[in-house]
């Protein structure tokens, strides 16, 4: 039993989903965890509060007092002495008292007294899920340090078929499970910033170059890192949605030039970095204003090379003695390929500070920091995150200077211009 002397609430709003909670409660206790049910007084119009009293062994809490006997329910106890909160299903209302201190309920109070990471799993219909309040409220409480696990897409109880439905229990419990095992580990931290998608270059307001990267390997290697305890910071070009561990800390961008201030911003806090995004090579010199009508048979479109994100942070960074550049399957200028088979004899120098920058350039549950300053990605206070990318054995690197430098991935055929030519072992 994974979770077992884990201290949980888990927290039950008022929505169609919260028949979903009664499963979850089942998972938890079979891993051991001893949960208390906090319910909003809606919420027991959809489930009753005797199903989740049975499995849980435990009254079910609704109001401040209680009503025979006056006795109080310390949200304050509640909130201090628990290992973790979880609200499953949490509706509108909810998120905004949160994100807002509206204190009018026990489960909100309790949240505003609670001291352990707080996951949200958010349950609504599509409109109200995408309504800019919904996420500015979303954006708030990320902030405040909470994980949010991002609702499904599917058919929805008004009939509409959209994002909005809450995340199935089995997938709630994994990521529980994964938050409780990072609590544990002892790695030294590091920060990976990760590029993905393509980028959007207006024309005009309905116009833009674009390229067909769908942002699946970018994400992948974001949430790799991410599992592996690492604190990840995915910048993100226009993608349609895709699984995101709840501890990736999720940037949006549309153009090449938005990308670049973003990576800027980010670039010196890293660790690691892992260029991955299919950047455009060239963008409209002159975004029209207005839509351009169709009257001519040709149009001219001037253009401008965007800036190389990959090649201006590298030469940014200052590296030490201790630190590696490495590019990582990397399509950059030239047209030889080369085999890297590990011929070279150089390995990933272990101890060695990384950067690693790759993908596609030249040619994207989220989490803040704590509200005390504390890192809330797992159980355990005081658990740093760890890096996925010192393997010393199973990557073999062409090791230079500059981001634009050579290759990994050992036995796989990548591009490399002459690289081979600047690589020593």
């Amino acid at each position: 039993m994974k979770l077992e002397g884990k201290r949980i609430i888990l927290g039950v709003t008022g929505s169609i989903a919260a028949y979903k909670a009664v499963y979850l409660l089942r998972l938890l206790i079979k891993e051991g965890a001893e949960v208390q049910v906090i319910m909003t007084p809606s919420a027991r119009e959809f489930v009753g509060s005797v199903t989740f009293s049975a499995l849980s062994g435990k009254p079910v809490l609704t109001e401040f007092f209680r009503d025979e006997s006056g006795d109080w329910n310390s949200h304050v106890d509640l909130g201090v002495t628990s290992d973790l909160m979880i609200i499953a299903p949490v509706t509108a209302t909810t998120l905004g008292k949160m994100a807002h201190g509206i204190a009018d309920n026990l489960l909100v109070t309790t949240y505003l007294s609670a001291r352990c990471p707080v996951l949200l799993a958010p349950a609504m219909d599509m409109d109200m899920f995408a309504h800019p309040s919904t996420q500015e409220n979303l954006r708030i409480l990320k902030g405040y340090g909470n994980l949010v696990i991002e609702p499904g897409t599917g058919e929805l109880a008004s009939g509409l078929d959209g994002k909005g439905r809450m995340e199935e229990p089995e997938r709630i419990l994994e990521v529980l499970l994964r938050l409780n095992e990072e609590g544990k580990k002892k790695a030294l931290s590091k920060r990976v910033l990760v590029t993905a998608g393509p980028t959007h270059e207006s024309i005009d307001p309905v116009r833009y170059l674009g390229n067909h990267s769908s942002g699946k390997m970018g994400y992948a290697i974001a949430n790799a890192f991410a599992r592996e305890g690492a604190d990840v910071v995915l910048v993100s070009g226009p993608v349609s949605s895709l699984p995101l561990e709840p501890s990736v800390r999720l940037i949006r961008v549309v153009s090449a030039h938005e990308m670049y201030e973003a990576v800027s911003r980010e670039i010196g806090e890293s660790d690691v970095a892992v260029f991955n995004a299919a950047v455009a090579d060239f963008t409209p010199e002159q975004p029209e204003r207005a839509k351009v009508k169709r009257g001519k048979d040709d149009w001219h479109l001037v253009l401008k090379p965007t800036r190389d994100i990959a090649g201006e942070m590298g030469a940014r960074v200052h590296l030490d003695a201790h630190e590696t550049v490495v590019q990582v399957g990397g399509a950059g200028p030239g047209k030889d390929e080369t085999q890297t088979d590990g011929s070279d004899g150089s390995e990933f120098p272990a101890g060695r500070r990384s950067r690693i920058s790759g993908g596609h350039e030249p040619a994207d549950l989220h989490r803040g920091g704590g509200r005390d300053g504390t890192d809330r990605s797992g159980f355990q206070a005081g658990s740093g995150p760890r890096s996925g990318c010192e393997d010393t054995k199973s990557n073999r690197s062409c090791v230079n200077t500059s981001f634009t430098s050579c290759n990994v991935s050992a036995g796989r055929r990548i591009r490399a211009g002459n690289c081979a030519a600047r690589c020593r072992s």
